[in-house]
């Protein structure tokens, strides 16, 4: 044995003498553990003898973090100087070895040796040495510390030398220097700002690695002093510095390795926070209060406890961490023990997470959140046990924090040991500095990597929605996506606002290759834990909550996804609300979540906003104490004995009008009275304030147990505080509407918390392993479940603890019967809820009226209320969501007469508010077409009655609601201004009644002709001809106004009818793009007769609708020939109207003009010799002169090129003063008369081509003209342009030849939402298109957002090729398919038909347009996605037309209001019982809008009727059948019934089209009326165009022409030629035939005749002529010497002038003197010479 004296160690490091008080071995050091008496060991190779005897000294190995085989415990023994006499390894327990010896020698060396190994290796670091001894002798616990002290000494020796590292501060500061010499080169400037910030970078590192070795070797500095004080050397005397580790008197080797181990964990790990440590800890003990600001990554909120906990500031007291979590603060309290471990006792580091007063500040280390410590307070007013508190995350300015900082600040003054540690990462330092009286701060840097943000703003149209899951949401789960398919390893980390965000975003994100992980402050530790663990093999992919941005790190995250929004609930003084809202993050917000990504690596963040979102956010958060409800915080000032609490020392002081209402509140519910002008609790108050809890949970839980109903009152605490996700409604449309299902068999008809309360009831009742099964049935979150559990057990404790009172376990309340406990239970939630009353206005729209702000809320859509189809007077709310609506949840319906039973009486006139509840009126038999047009495009026009009426009867609530489906419109307004309201509904009804019933369509009675000139028919209701005109004279006026935008619609139309005193029959309203976009056109009325459209031109200049109009005479038709073609071909014509001077001037190059002049000298044109010379005045010109005036400019220079081969810059001829112009539409008419032979006469002219000829200004030189033909038409257009080119039209001058330009136009349009799924295809096309010479095509954005491809080429062939591709693109394709028939189409109206629509857009990528006049529906995109989008869509409008014609309701007339739930408890939330009932049906449930679909036969439907008429108890079916359901034509029942817009009476569409075919046959049975008995009503315009196809409703018009002109008694006659269809006026009898001039085939008939116009003969010597035409002759030739009969052949010849000689037409030569034919000439004139003596 080795005595100290004998050591060969340097005397100062020799241990002292052992104390008797402690020993290695000491039983007090390892006071967790009892120990018995060791057995007696038995070893077979021992000798008999010493079998049963005992061992003196047992080496234990303990405290492993792994177990040790017998082959490894053998290789150990192997390394040691002495073996055991026996081994022994343990599979159990902490012991997991132990070596047993007799001689103390041989065990001395080998723990000695043991310590050597454990020093010096990592292989030895799984166990601890300890040594028990059955022989007491006291110099061998001396002599063992002694050895073992040497041993650490010199391992510390070793550790003060850190080569590693010095080695890596060599490494920078060459670096540095490197650094230095390149920027002494001359660098770009981007270059040389590239290597500053490199430097920088470098030289902060190195300086962070010098402080952290500095700070290490301070530490081992330590522990040696320590050690060398145990041996006697206290040092030099002078005063030292401070430790910032204190190991005590007592050694615990273990102890000081495992402070050793982690102080180089500390160096190697790099936290900068290290660096700072003894700067810190002076800091604090030399001031009370420290503002440490410590930067993401800096390793604050694990380190400083630590440092306190070593340096030994605390004393005998605690040092108390605060946390505004409880995930926080387990998740802190978790890590600093791990990090800790061996460091303390293993009590020393203890999370209480939730308040009791029974908690003892018995450890080193304590963890609670802000809120437990508050409470603490409130029971200790000192703090007694604690010595110092870190207050972390102070940032967050929770208002348990602010209030905590206050009351901090009080106790400051008392005790003035008591030290505060304010920590923050984005905290305002300087403001909480000067609050704490001026205290210093400190800043740390933080050890993050580089971080490359990324912007990536969301396309998403509205960014929030008005369901539980936001437009954000989804554009997160794609980034996260898009991420985890193209970037490498590391974690991602996503950030949303709520827990069912982040549980539907896990429930979206399912992929194989990731893990996916929530994170949010209501799990469970153990399930908040598994974001730390590793999972090999598989990303781990985290949606989470704000809680990750500062509260805890996750190790190796390298991708975060931040949405930029956070939920935050924010009481608003004004209207008395709090509301919950979805907002913007502040930028200290942003960047810490950015900073989550540069903790272990570089990383990347990508923000869904953009940089200028970013700018705009506010830089700090606000404190909370300034948005929440200040009851909790006023009720305990109030309880320390604050009397005015506007006087409270707060960081941040809220509004007073906020604390006055928090006061008002607490009164409100009891907590607080006034006595002597001041506020006191009461003892309601005191209570609550023990429970810690918010004042109206408190108040409920206190009044259900007063009540005998302590059971109701605690879990409604508990589902009140997690409302929001108890139910689960997530996954496809399917899940949720299966999910919707199952809540109804829960719904209870008093409202969510009733709801609320049964489910938990009936979840409490099922056996714990069964639990998450039904919550899996029955859609339930499990995990929200047990959280309330875990709630009420929390608030059951607290309450015995606390209040001495004992929660029943039993229920009294059953949720399926209703007794008085109903109606205790609303009295106690309406007096706990007493702010939150709101009153239904009795209009949905509005929704509900909350009391004290008077705004108008709806009913959040899952409100277990609209399950009974109820909308109680009266409800009080938990609180106000606010997303892109505001909606009331946790709703709770009660009775009006439980207000005045409040005490004290609300903050609100409830009488008064009865009193002022709108009343509803219902008006039916509407026909669908007339409530459209009263509601108008967009519901403009009856959003504009109803604000006429809200401002006539200054009432904001009247509303008018249109329902189409049902026909019938609902009015909303007060008793006294309902019958006014409804006045005013009726004339608005009326007039467009009589709009409908006058409506007509505008009909050209043959294919060529203008607008203009053609006769045009009035074609109105019962299809009969309304008006014919013939005359020309115009029906129609175009309507422009100042301010088209102010125009109301309604009161312009009346205004013109009122003034022209005529009725409107056709109104066209302009859209603003293609043709209508003249400035200031609202658009085209077409009247009655044309007396009153000529009146209506009178109103120019006259002021209407808040402007000026100007009427002007329209030349285009509207109705069904007016359409838009399906393709536009623009060419440009003009012809001169000056005429030539002939002289041209020719432009050229300056150095060409001598020898062009030469060129051009004497060249003849047209017969003229010109002359040319160069032009005195410009020097680049020639005059060329004696042109032929009659020439234009083409066909001179044509002949000019010809004669030169210079280049011609530019030619025009000289021209004079202007023609007369003939008129406008005179000129349109001879340029169509010029194109119609070329147009198909299959196709309506004014479907084939329009002219415009624009009125010239009186200085141009040419009449331009502008011709649209249609696309498809290219060739007829061309030869068309090529006949006209050239050519003088009738009326002009013979100089006036047109001219056709070379360039041809056309465009194709797309609205906006079509060129966003189109745009990658149609760049790609127009790349393509580009490429083809003599080819433009430019992607232009109209005004009204919408896109436009204009194309330009020389010839027509190619505008219409390049169209082509670009029409099939850009127009779509238009679903055609044999099922979907107008009935279903009109489907497109109600909210499911545009729910598919939205659908099968989102699906498959493309955009789907309806067309809600002609019921036609286009799909654009690519085409393999509109095919796939097409078949989507024809299935599901199929399904749901299926699903409607076999529908059961289960609301509405005398059906119960709790129906469905009925039928759910009766059947199961799948319909299973009643798919029994009827086997081969499907059956489903539709929640929303309460009726059953089933898919089967109506025999079928009508036993589903009886069953649910049994169930409901009333004659369902009878009330379900319509008592007229037979079709009154064919007198069968209705199949795919059409109801008549003027009657609303239903026929069968089958029928009704053949009465119109009928009427086609046989052209009679007009006009067309309905067929109901008495009725006779026309059939309405808009009915025929709902019925017809535009090709039967053309043969209609012509059948009702027919008979019009049949019927007309000879007034009216169709046009001689065969098959013309013109028609024209006959004239009156005894009046001369005018002409008639056919416009489509040009013929000329007499109208009195009827036959071919004879100017200067009448009808009866016409009609002679055409029955005899020799006699005609004879009468014409009588008396005239000048006609004479040829005497060969009797042909009558007149003779004009010349000499006797004529030649008849039979070749014989005549003499006209004696009438003697001759076979040749020359015997005709030897004739006349020798017998009549001349020729003449």
């Amino acid at each position: 044995m080795h005595s100290p004296d004998s050591s060969s160690y340097n005397r100062r490091f020799q241990p002292p003498l052992p104390s008797p008080s402690f020993s290695l071995s000491s039983p007090s050091m390892y006071h967790r553990y009892s120990y018995r008496q060791p057995p007696c060991y038995y070893d077979a190779n021992r000798p008999p003898g010493n079998s049963h005897k005992s061992p003196n000294f047992i080496i234990q190995l303990r405290f492993g973090n792994r177990r040790i085989s017998r082959y490894e415990l053998d290789a150990l023994i192997g390394k040691l100087p002495f073996c055991p006499r026996s081994s022994f390894v343990f599979n159990k327990g902490l012991i997991f070895g132990s070596l047993l010896y007799d001689q103390w020698s041989e065990a001395l060396e080998v723990i000695v040796e043991l310590w050597k190994m454990k020093l010096e290796s990592s292989d030895y670091c799984s166990f601890t040495p300890f040594v028990i001894r059955n022989v007491e002798v006291p110099s061998d616990e001396e002599e063992l510390n002694g050895r073992v002290k040497m041993v650490f000494l010199e391992k510390l020796r070793k550790l003060w030398v850190v080569e590693k590292w010095e080695r890596k501060v060599e490494s920078l500061r060459d670096e540095i220097s490197e650094l230095s010499k390149l920027l002494k080169n001359k660098n770009s400037f981007r270059v040389c700002n590239e290597l500053l910030k490199k430097r920088e970078g470098i030289e902060k590192d190195r300086e962070l690695i010098v402080k952290r070795i500095e700070e290490f070797r301070r530490g081992i500095q330590c522990i040696i002093r320590c050690l060398e004080e145990e041996s006697g050397f206290e040092g030099s005397g002078e005063e030292e510095d401070l430790r910032v580790i204190e190991i005590g008197r007592e050694l615990d080797w273990s102890k000081i390795h495992c402070l050793m181990m982690r102080e180089c964990r500390r160096l190697d790990d790099g936290l900068p926070i290290f660096g700072y440590r003894e700067e810190i800890l002076k800091q604090i003990h030399s001031q009370q209060v420290t503002v440490l600001i410590g930067e993401t990554g800096s390793g604050k909120s694990t380190q400083l406890v630590q440092f306190l906990a070593d340096c030994g500031v605390t004393g005998d007291r605690s040092i108390v961490c605060t946390q505004p979590r409880k995930l926080a603060a387990n998740s802190l309290a978790q890590r600093v023990k791990q990090e800790s471990e061996g460091c303390y006792e293993d009590t020393s580091i203890i999370c209480y997470p939730s308040y009791s007063s029974g908690h003892n500040f018995d450890s080193k280390v304590v963890f609670m959140t802000d809120h437990c410590l508050l409470q603490h307070y409130m029971a200790d007013k000192t703090l007694s046990k604690t010595s110092c508190i870190i207050v972390d995350e102070a940032h967050e300015r929770s208002l348990n924090t602010d209030l905590l900082l206050a009351l901090i600040k009080n106790l400051l003054l008392q005790r003035l040991d008591l030290r505060l540690i304010i920590m923050s990462a984005t905290a305002d330092a300087d403001q909480l500095a000067d609050y704490f009286f001026g205290c210093g701060t400190l800043h740390v840097a933080g050890r993050t990597f580089s971080v490359d943000i990324e912007y990536v703003p969301s396309e998403s149209t509205g960014c929030l929605g008005a369901g539980p899951i936001s437009s954000y949401v989804y554009d997160v789960v794609k980034m996260v996506t898009e991420i985890h398919k193209t970037k490498g390893e590391g974690t991602i980390l996503a950030f949303l606002t709520s827990q069912i965000e982040v549980e539907w975003a896990c429930e979206k994100f399912q992929v194989s290759s990731a893990i996916v992980l929530p994170l949010h402050g209501k799990l469970s530790y153990e399930e908040q834990h598994r974001v730390f663990l590793n999972y090999p093999g598989k990303r781990k992919v985290i949606f989470s909550t704000n809680v990750a941005e500062t509260s805890l790190t996750i190790p190796g995250v390298k991708y975060v996804v931040d949405s930029g929004m956070v939920k935050e609930s924010r009481f608003e003084p004004g209207t008395c609300m709090s509301v919950l809202r979805i907002c913007n993050v502040s930028q200290s917000s942003a960047k810490q979540r950015a900073g989550r990504a540069g903790r272990t690596e570089p990383g990347r963040c990508y923000r869904l906003y953009s940089e200028s979102d970013f700018e705009g956010m506010p830089q700090h958060q606000e404190p909370e104490i300034r948005k929440v409800h200040l009851g909790v915080a006023v009720l305990k000032i109030l309880a320390l004995g604050i009397k005015n609490v506007q006087d409270f020392d707060f960081v941040d002081a809220p509004s007073p009008k906020a604390i006055e209402m928090a006061t008002r509140n607490l009164v409100q519910l009891g907590a607080i009275a006034k006595k002597h002008d001041a506020y006191e609790l009461t003892i309601e108050g005191h209570q609550i304030i023990k429970l810690g809890i918010e004042p109206r949970l408190g108040k409920l839980i206190l009044s259900c147990f007063n009540q005998q109903l302590g059971r109701e009152g605690v879990v409604l605490a508990a589902v009140m505080a997690n409302s929001n996700s108890i139910f689960c409604r997530v996954g496809s449309e399917g899940d949720k509407l299966k999910s919707d299902c199952l809540k109804v068999q829960f719904c209870h008809p008093n409202g969510d918390l009733f709801t609320l309360l049964s489910v938990y009831r009936e979840w409490e009742a099922v056996p714990k392993e069964r639990k998450n099964a039904w919550c899996w049935d029955n859609s339930i979150n499990a995990k929200s479940m047990r959280r309330c559990q875990e709630t009420v057990q929390e608030l059951e404790a607290c309450l015995q603890t606390e209040l001495n009172i004992i929660i029943a376990s039993y229920w009294r309340w059953d949720p399926h019967v209703h007794t008085e406990h109903d109606e205790t239970l609303k009295s106690i939630i309406l007096s706990s809820l007493a702010e939150n009353v709101a009153m239904y206005s009795g209009y949905d729209q509005l929704g509900y009226e909350v009391a004290l702000s008077g705004k108008y809320i709806q009913l959040h859509p899952s409100c277990s209320l609209l399950n009974f189809d109820r909308r109680p007077t009266w409800v009080v709310f938990g609180e106000i969501l606010a997303a892109a609506n505001e909606y009331l949840v946790c709703v709770t319906a009660f009775e009006f007469n439980s207000l005045s039973t409040l005490s004290p009486s609300p903050l609100f006139n409830f009488l008064e508010m009865d009193a002022q509840k709108l009343e509803k009126k219902a008006l039916t038999g509407f026909g669908s077409m007339l409530l459209k047009r009263f509601c108008g495009k967009s519901n403009s026009s009856v959003n504009n009655l109803v604000s006429r009426i809200r401002t006539k009867y200054m009432d904001k609530r009247i509303g008018i609601q249109v329902n189409v489906d049902k026909n019938e419109i609902l009015l909303y307004a007060s008793s006294n201004d309902m019958e006014s309201v409804l006045d005013q509904v009726n004339d608005a009804l009326e007039y467009e009644s009589k709009l409908l019933q006058n409506e007509c369509l505008e009909k050209c009675l043959f294919s060529g002709g203008s607008a203009a000139s053609a006769s045009v028919a009035l074609f109105g209701a019962g299809a009969i001809v309304k008006h014919l005109e013939l005359k020309k004279k115009f029906l129609a006026v175009d309507i422009f106004h100042s301010n088209t935008k102010a125009v109301d619609d309604k009161e312009l139309l009346m205004f013109l009818e009122r003034s022209t005193s005529g009725d409107i029959c056709a109104v066209y309203k302009s859209s603003g793009t293609g043709h209508d976009n003249e400035e200031n056109r609202w658009g085209r009325v077409t009247f009655l007769s044309p007396d009153a459209a000529k009146r209506a031109m009178l109103l120019t200049h006259v002021e209407c609708s808040g402007g000026f109009l100007k009427v002007v005479s329209s030349n285009s038709v509207s109705g069904n020939d007016q359409k838009q073609f399906s393709s536009i071909l623009r060419a440009r014509v003009n012809w001169p109207r000056r005429c030539s001077n002939g002289v041209a001037i020719v432009k050229c190059e300056l150095n060409d003009v001598s020898s062009m002049v030469n060129d051009f000298y004497g060249v003849v044109i047209a017969g003229n010799v010109t002359r040319s010379k160069p032009s005195n005045r410009y020097a680049d010109s020639i005059v060329i002169s004696g042109l032929n005036t009659d020439l234009s400019e083409p066909e001179i220079i044509e002949v000019l090129r010809g004669k030169t081969d210079r280049k011609i810059l530019d030619f025009f001829l000289v021209r004079g003063t202007a023609v007369e112009d003939p008129p406008v539409a005179a000129c349109e008419e001879a340029l169509r008369r010029e194109i119609s032979p070329f147009m198909p006469k299959t196709t309506p002219f004014v479907q084939s081509i329009r002219v415009q000829v624009f009125q010239p200004a009186p200085k141009d030189t040419f009449m331009r003209a502008a011709i649209m033909f249609n696309g498809s038409l290219h060739l007829e257009a061309a030869q068309a342009l090529e006949h006209i080119d050239g050519k003088v039209l009738s009326g002009c001058l013979p100089w006036q030849k047109i001219r056709c330009q070379q360039q041809f136009h056309s465009s194709v349009s797309c609205p906006a939402p079509v060129y966003h799924v189109i745009r990658n295809q149609l760049d790609s096309l127009l790349t393509c298109l580009k490429r083809r010479k003599g080819v433009e095509c430019n992607l232009e954005r109209n005004e009204n957002g919408s896109y436009r491809v204009k194309i330009s080429a020389s010839a027509t062939k190619i505008v219409a090729e390049l169209r082509k591709p670009l029409e099939q693109l850009m127009k779509g394709k238009i679903v055609d398919h044999v099922g979907i028939s107008p009935t279903v189409v009109q489907l497109l109206y109600s909210r499911e038909g545009t729910n598919i629509l939205k659908m099968v857009q989102r699906e498959t990528g493309t955009y789907i347009l309806f067309d809600r006049h002609s019921l036609s529906v286009r799909i654009f995109g690519s085409p393999v996605k509109i095919d796939m989008a097409e078949q989507r869509f024809v299935n599901s409008l199929l399904a749901l037309h299926e699903s409607k014609q076999l529908e059961v309701h289960l609301r509405g007339g005398l059906l119960p209001l709790d129906l469905m739930k009925r039928v759910v408890q009766s059947f199961g939330p799948d319909l299973s019982g009643l798919k029994l009932k009827v086997p081969d049906a499907e059956l489903s449930l539709n929640t929303k809008r309460h009726c059953i679909s089933i898919k089967g036969t109506k025999d079928m439907k009508q036993k589903v009727e009886g069953i649910i008429s049994e169930i409901a108890q009333s004659s369902l079916p009878s009330q379900m059948m319509d008592d007229d359901s037979d079709c009154h034509i064919c007198l069968c029942e209705l199949e795919d019934a059409y109801r008549l817009e003027r009657c609303t009476h239903a026929f069968c569409r089958s029928c009704l089209l053949e009465q119109c075919e009928s009427a086609i046959r046989s052209r009679e049975g007009f006009p067309l009326c309905c067929m109901h008995r008495g009725c006779g009503a026309h059939i309405l315009v808009s009915d025929l165009k709902s019925l017809l196809s535009n090709e039967k409703l053309e043969e209609l018009f012509r059948a009702s022409l027919g008979a019009f002109v049949a019927a007309s008694e000879g007034r009216y006659r169709f046009c001689p030629s065969p098959d013309c269809p013109s028609v024209y006026h006959v004239a009156e009898s005894g009046e001369v035939g005018a002409p008639f001039v056919c416009g489509a085939c040009y013929v000329e008939t007499c109208t009195s005749c009827h036959l071919e116009y004879h100017p200067s003969i009448s009808c009866e010597k016409y009609k002679e002529f055409k029955d005899d035409p020799d006699f005609s002759l004879e009468e014409w030739a009588k008396e005239k010497d000048n006609v004479k009969k040829c005497p060969a052949c009797g042909f009558t010849i007149e003779k004009v002038d010349g000499c006797n000689h004529i030649e008849c037409k039979c070749g014989k030569h005549v003499c006209w003197v004696c009438l003697v034919f001759f076979i040749s000439s020359d015997d005709c004139y030897n004739h006349l010479r020798s017998i009549h003596q001349a020729i003449i």
